[in-house]
């Protein structure tokens, strides 16, 4: 039987997607120097992701082109229609949304991208935040009884990350967002990322693709330039889950400090029965509630195959 990823929302002949298969996409960008070393992307790579310096030029090279196509085409734009104002007012950033679900590799894809972008001449200053400092602490998610829900649209400050958002689009000389350690499973209080007028800011995290909720005229998706939407089947995303939560198991929960530091001792049948429990009673209801249905609303969208490798490139039509 077929995923529902693979074949609903984005394929058919009234698509407003054109397909590329990988060989295709990338020829795309045959001529343009990779300005990685395999060091620098072993720095950027996450937890059983297989990115390598093949998939590098294959897929995010061509990528950083397009981007970096728009980004002209923006400022482009941006002086014909102050000309035509008669208004002088400098660009704004260019803002990019990544989304998709837990453990498929949209923050190794945004991290990788800040690199890629900012070693074009023209976007220099390229921030990236994660959504992530945007869940509302802890203690509030306890007491809206959220904390089994953590990472659904709701457990989010939506209008505190649409007010960054639109602080940075509006061209603001400094911006600050709130700071998330993983390591406590928690916002830290009085620590502040700043954003300092980027030419383009990378905004990633599982649900940026959201349209406005109920009784709001305006989501943060709106204010987006170009959104990118990480996909794979729901089977192999179980299976990268469970793969990542062995990997913390024996690194990142080992330290007395960190949130899941209970779950260190686990065997490892142990561990895995664990990451089943909540990747179905958390991880896969939002993927498919709350993630995937946001999938069509992408610019591009990126199909990972079993082996965390994208095989396919969608990319919507103008």
């Amino acid at each position: 039987m077929s995923d529902p990823a693979r074949t609903n929302g984005v394929h058919g002949h009234s698509s407003p997607f054109v397909e590329l298969d990988r060989a295709d996409w990338a020829a795309l960008a045959q001529s343009t120097p990779l300005p990685l070393s395999e060091t620098e992307l072993v720095q950027l790579r996450g937890l059983g992701e297989p990115l390598d310096l093949s998939e590098v030029t294959d897929v995010y090279l061509p990528l950083s082109r397009l981007l970096n196509l728009y980004v002209a085409g923006a400022r482009s734009l941006h002086r014909a229609t102050s000309d035509f104002l008669g208004d002088r007012a400098d660009s704004t950033p260019f803002v990019i949304g990544v989304a998709g679900s837990v453990a498929v590799g949209k923050s190794t894809i945004a991290r990788l991208l800040r690199e890629l972008l900012a070693r074009w001449e023209d976007t220099p200053r390229v921030e990236l935040v994660t959504t992530d400092g945007f869940l509302l602490p802890n203690a509030e998610l306890e007491r809206r009884g959220l904390m089994t829900r953590k990472g659904f649209p709701e457990s989010y400050d939506r209008r505190a990350l649409l007010r960054f958002v639109s602080e940075v689009k509006a061209g603001t000389a400094e911006v600050r967002a709130p700071f998330y350690s993983h390591l406590s499973y928690d916002i830290v209080p009085d620590a502040q990322i700043t954003v300092r007028r980027p030419d383009v800011l990378i905004v990633e995290g599982l649900n940026v693709l959201q349209p406005p909720g109920p009784g709001h005229r305006l989501a943060v998706s709106d204010l987006f330039d170009f959104t990118i939407y990480v996909d794979a089947r729901t089977r192999d995303i179980a299976r990268w889950y469970d793969e990542r939560f062995l990997k913390l198991q024996r690194g990142a929960f080992s330290n007395p400090l960190s949130y899941f530091h209970r779950y260190a001792s686990l065997t490892e049948a142990e561990a895995l029965a664990r990451s089943g429990e909540i990747w179905r009673s958390i991880n896969e209801p939002n993927l498919l509630q709350n993630i995937r249905p946001t999938r069509s609303r992408a610019t591009l969208v990126l199909r990972k195959d079993e082996n965390h490798t994208v095989d396919s490139v969608l990319l919507r039509k103008l």
